[in-house]
């Protein structure tokens, strides 16, 4: 048995056959049979080996744009007798979605477009089988549907679109970039994917390789300061470029790169600038530029000084971000020395390119002229810092030196001098303003200031311009202070002392300071010389030592002794003071170790540092004790109504002073009630039934003759009985409150003016002492303090 697959030539390398039928057997194995409608004789001329056919494979052509599904191929079955009984069965790779299989007669289709892009081959399997038993009839065989190519695909830059750069001044060919354009349709068959480059835009200047797709220049010499950037349009074809291929295209930008092939060139060849002669060192004169056409690092450029009239005024630098020549100020500058600067500067590319020397030189120069203009400057000193001195001893008036100061402009103006005096706060220094003569204004002391730091100010007469100047005042010194001892020296000296020991070493100080350094001499004073008890011997090296002439000293015979020394210095004249040394007699123990000094009688009263420590201690701990118990009363004697209730009063006014009127209020005081000319204590308690007792004394029996009593009294005593009915009566707190204007009050300088007191009501008074106090009652002087007042008042 054997299955026939029958193949419909369609361009598959063979254009014009019809239907081929081939004999597998079984189908898959290679081996070619004849076929059945075939005689034998022919049988070499159909031989499929001798045509190069492939026998189990179809050919589909791709993009297939028909109405109808693309008829494939055929497959028959030696055992298919026509009677329906063999069913053909397709399988594998598409089957069923791409391709179908008429199972009656083995007729294969594609029901869809294929694309060889996509998929360029489909391997299926085929196989004939019985419809009932659906056995199989032949065995399973497989074969491949190749999709075959068309020219669909348009060549395509995967790189694009392209950015490239050629050096200015370039020859003639010189390779810009390389350009690649890929076709996605089958290399192998045809000429759809052969491609060839051409260049739609961008001639004369560049070309490109047909086959390469190579980019050369095809201008020599282009230069970029003339244009700098081309874009190009590359095309690619397929079909080698015939009628009928695809096409597609990319831009291709080329820019020319810089090459130093410009020299920098001043755009003037004369520069004019002009200066205040005031301008300081190191500020900007001016600016020039050179232009140069390159770019980058090729219009770099150096400037330098070739000549100036100057030496060493100017200099010229490169500013690294603009290229330009920045001229600086190297000395200061001066118009009435010179008024003008003539200056020559080049220009210089730093990196010349040696293939471009023919072009020129690579450097260019420029003359420059800076003015200077006239400023009015403040005087000048003869010299910045002047140093003077004077002798300490310099009496008042004494000129010590002179400064000087001239005008630098041409007018030369008087000038005249003065000294800033937060120099010299004391003033101990005069100048004179026309001669600038220093002389001294008060005595000098060295020990107190020894330097005197004075600034002098030259002023201009005319224009006030100043200008300070320094003079530092050295103050000489003279041997007008006396050694005195270093310190404050206290000596011990022991009970068991033994003759001719040193108990005390001394030295001296002075506060002078001779050149050739201090001597000092020590001796005792003369009133103490032949004393029994002490002798002095100097060391000569300005100590000197204290010895003991005998030994057994007694605190109880003399605790104290104080021994004069006379110390002199090697002035000239020589200068001496005396110092006394006191020196203390001790209880010393064996080592020698002071342990009581002084009088017996201290010591016989006196308490170890341990028994003092414990009686402050004792003290402290009775003080605390006593805080306690008082802190403690104070808290018993505060009542248990709360503070809010205790404070309710209401206000007193009082009219003791002449001032403040209704507004001078003070809060109430029960005691003002029950006696107005007490002083009032602010630590008594108003929430408390008051212990005053009445202050007028009258007998039981006659207090209801209240007629017997003063006016004053009896409305005291009034108020008293009210207010201590109120005050024990439990059941009506808060305490009631009275304001009363019964008095002036004690405060007023003018005691009352109240005509209440006077002896008549007829009488006159006299109220020209008014007069005498002060400017508060010269209204009522003036109203009663005359004969007018009075009748007014009358």
């Amino acid at each position: 048995m054997s299955l026939w697959l029958h193949q419909q030539a369609h361009g598959c390398g063979h254009p014009g056959d019809s239907a081929d039928v081939l004999s597998l057997s079984p189908l898959g194995s290679g081996e070619l049979e004849k076929s059945p409608r075939s005689d034998p004789g022919p049988w070499e001329v159909l031989h499929r080996h001798r045509r190069s056919w492939v026998w189990n494979q179809f050919f589909v052509l791709e993009e297939y744009t028909g109405n109808e599904p693309l008829y494939v191929g055929k497959l028959h079955s030696d055992v298919d007798k026509g009677d329906g009984k063999v069913k053909y069965v397709l399988s594998g790779d598409g089957a069923t979605s791409i391709f179908t299989i008429d199972e009656n007669t083995g007729d294969i289709h594609a029901t869809k477009r294929l694309d060889r892009e996509v998929q360029a081959y489909y391997t299926l399997q085929a196989q004939a089988v019985d419809r009932l038993t659906n056995l199989p009839v032949e065995p399973r065989s497989e074969f491949v549907v190749k999709v075959q190519d068309i020219n669909d695909n348009e060549p395509k830059f995967a790189d694009g679109p392209y950015l490239a750069g050629v050096p200015e001044m370039s020859p003639l060919g010189t390779m810009v970039v390389q350009v690649a354009a890929t076709d996605a349709d089958d290399p192998t068959y045809g000429n759809s994917a052969r491609v060839v480059y051409s260049i739609i835009h961008g001639q004369p200047y560049f070309s490109v390789e047909p086959k390469t797709g190579v980019i050369r220049t095809a201008l020599p010499n282009m230069d970029r300061e003339t244009r700098d950037q081309y874009v190009l349009v590359i095309q690619a074809k397929d079909m080698v470029g015939q009628m009928g291929g695809l096409s597609g295209t990319t831009s291709v930008t080329v820019t020319l790169t810089d090459v130093n092939d410009n020299p920098p060139r001043f755009s003037h060849k004369n520069y004019q600038f002009t200066v205040l002669e005031s301008l300081p060192t190191r500020s900007l004169v001016a600016k020039i530029k050179a232009v140069d056409a390159d770019i980058g690092s090729n219009a770099e450029m150096d400037y330098r000084i070739m000549d100036s009239d100057g030496s060493g005024v100017f200099n010229v630098s490169t500013d690294e971000d603009t290229q330009d020549g920045v001229i600086t100020l190297l000395k200061p500058l001066d118009f009435e020395t010179k008024s003008s600067f003539s200056l020559r500067i080049e220009a210089t590319n730093r990196n010349i390119d040696t293939n471009f020397l023919s072009l020129g030189p690579f450097s260019d120069t420029t003359s420059v002229k800076v003015t200077v203009q006239d400023v009015d400057e403040p005087p000048v000193f003869s010299a910045p810092l002047t140093k003077m001195v004077v002798s300490e001893d310099a009496r008042v008036g004494t000129s010590i030196g002179r400064v000087s100061a001239h005008d630098p402009d041409t007018s030369s103006n008087a000038i005249r001098y003065s000294i800033d005096r937060n120099t010299d706060l004391e003033r101990f220094f005069n100048i004179d303003a026309l001669s600038g003569v220093i002389s001294t204004a008060k005595p000098l002391d060295r020990e107190v200031n020894s330097v005197h730091n004075l600034t002098i100010l030259a002023i201009e007469t005319r224009e006030s311009k100043r200008n300070p100047g320094i003079t530092l005042v050295t103050v000489l010194d003279i041997n007008d202070n006396a050694p005195v001892f270093a310190t404050d020296y206290e000596t011990l000296l022991c009970e068991t002392t033994t003759p001719g020991q040193v108990i005390q070493t001394v030295s001296a100080v002075d506060k002078d300071e001779p050149p050739s350094g201090h001597r000092f001499y020590f001796t005792l004073a003369p009133s103490v010389a032949g004393n029994p008890n002490f002798t002095l011997r100097d060391n000569k090296d300005n100590t000197a030592s204290v010895l003991t002439k005998r030994g057994g000293f007694l605190r109880r015979e003399q605790p104290v002794y104080l021994l004069p020394v006379l110390i002199t210095d090697s002035g000239s004249p020589a200068l001496s003071s005396t110092s006394t040394l006191p020196v203390r007699v001790c209880d010393c123990d064996s080592d020698g170790v002071a342990l009581s000094c002084g009088a017996v009688a201290y010591t016989a009263t006196g308490l170890s540092t341990g028994a003092l420590l414990a009686i402050l201690s004792c003290i402290i701990t009775l003080l605390v004790m006593v805080l306690l118990i008082v802190t403690m009363r104070r808290r018993r004697k505060q009542p248990l109504i709360l503070e809010e209730e205790r404070d309710i009063r209401e206000n007193i006014v009082r009219y003791d002073d002449e001032g403040g009127g209704e507004e001078d209020t003070e809060a109430f005081d029960m005691v003002t009630l029950r006696n107005l000319n007490v002083i009032r204590d602010p630590n008594v308690r108003r929430d408390v039934t008051p212990d005053t007792p009445t202050f007028y004394h009258y007998p039981p029996a006659s207090r209801q003759s209240f007629k017997t009593l003063p006016d004053n009294v009896v409305f005291r005593e009034f108020i008293w009985e009210r207010l201590k009915d109120a005050d024990v009566d439990p059941t009506a707190p808060p305490y009631d409150s009275l304001q009363t204007y019964a008095f002036e009050g004690s405060g007023s300088v003018a005691e009352s003016l109240s005509s209440l007191e006077s002896l008549s009501t007829d009488s006159d008074q006299n109220y020209d002492y008014l007069n005498n106090w002060g400017p508060r009652f010269q209204k009522l002087a003036d109203l009663y303090g005359n004969g007018d007042g009075a009748a007014v008042f009358s």
